[in-house]
């Protein structure tokens, strides 16, 4: 990395735009210990989904000797005349100082025009929303005189990868496996639990036992405010089946194991991980791809335990967090970790 090495070190910036939690953590853990197994100082910055709070983030790293940028959960805003405005203005300035970039989920995987050198990764969305909805479909009560009658969770477009996986919703729909009963229209990613639960709480009146068979939530932070207003109703009949994983989703989903039915998600600790070994690999000139995409894993209620987390998901899922043979074949990777890891157990000198 003879150009990021000039001043003798590798300085990365991590900023994610989301509010603190487990799904952040669990991200920003892969980044710090992947960069720093490989020698790297690692800087993280949370915005908390702040869209104003991030862009003055994005302004700092630019000013400072950063070499690289990971860059998690951007968003889109839709204008009047239907086209996208992504953060490129943001990332104008970052690029132009020389600094490579990585996002995650961030840029939609298809037509899009991303900076120079800019790599994109993705939860693989499509096969979230495949995955999670022949869940629900198994998973639900049949009627030979209608389809699956659904109550679909989300915002207005222009977040990526709740659009993404509408798409697929809509799919399902237009081939008659299912059908949407309403739209519960959260507004938006901030405080997603409490908006969620409120609007879901003032529409379930209209919809006696036996018309609504499930709720589909993409994202999970919909989820736990959905859960909780079925509780609130004592509607059991209507199943719940969601995107995403955290510490709180798997404890609601051990206490409400007959509604909460299962979790469709991606490690967010090994997007990490890998998101900082692309960097490292676009910081040493190695030949990427534009996109990369991570494969989805489930996690049903029925398979949970007490002892189970988000750190030790793999005891039911054994795929879950393997990051073999994702961008960990180049030789001198794996030197700079042997390197730091023998500097490591160099003891101090004594003091003269």
């Amino acid at each position: 990395m003879p150009a990021a090495m000039a001043d003798g070190m590798i300085k990365i910036a991590v900023l994610v735009n989301l509010p603190a939690g487990d799904q952040s953590r669990q991200f920003l853990e892969g980044c710090v210990s992947e960069g720093r197994s490989m020698g790297f100082t690692v800087d993280t910055f949370v915005s908390g989904a702040d869209k104003s709070r991030c862009r003055e983030i994005a302004a700092g790293i630019a000013r400072a000797d950063y070499d690289g940028l990971i860059f998690a959960y951007g968003e889109t805003n839709v204008s009047p005349n239907g086209d996208n405005e992504f953060f490129f203005d943001m990332f104008k300035p970052i690029a132009a100082q020389g600094i490579k970039i990585v996002t995650f989920e961030t840029f939609p995987p298809q037509n899009y025009s991303p900076p120079d050198g800019l790599i994109a990764t993705f939860q693989n969305d499509a096969g979230l929303a495949r995955l999670s909805l022949d869940v629900l479909l198994s998973s639900t009560r049949r009627y030979a005189d209608r389809p699956v009658m659904v109550i679909r969770v989300g915002c207005d477009p222009g977040i990526p990868f709740l659009d993404r996986r509408t798409q697929v919703f809509n799919e399902y729909v237009r081939q008659g496996a299912m059908a949407e009963a309403a739209f519960v229209n959260v507004g938006g990613t901030e405080n997603p639990d409490h908006a969620a639960w409120e609007e879901l709480a003032a529409i379930l009146p209209r919809f006696p036992p036996g018309s609504v068979d499930a709720i589909w939530t993409p994202y999970d932070k919909f989820a736990e405010g959905c859960v909780q207003a079925l509780a609130s109703m004592d509607r059991r009949d209507i199943k719940l089946v969601s995107i995403g994983i955290s510490n709180d989703d798997i404890r609601a989903m051990q206490r409400h194991s007959e509604t909460w039915l299962a979790n469709v998600a991606v490690d967010p600790k090994l997007a990490g991980t890998v998101n900082m070994r692309i960097l490292a690999a676009a910081l040493a000139g190695e030949t990427l791809p534009d996109t990369v995409s991570f494969a989805p894993q489930l996690l049903k209620a029925a398979n949970l335990n007490s002892a189970i987390n988000v750190v030790n998901i793999a005891v039911m899922v054994p795929a879950w967090g393997d990051s073999w043979g994702l961008f960990d074949h180049y030789p001198w990777m794996n030197n700079l970790k042997k390197a730091e890891e023998k500097y490591l157990r160099i003891p101090p000198m004594a003091a003269p």
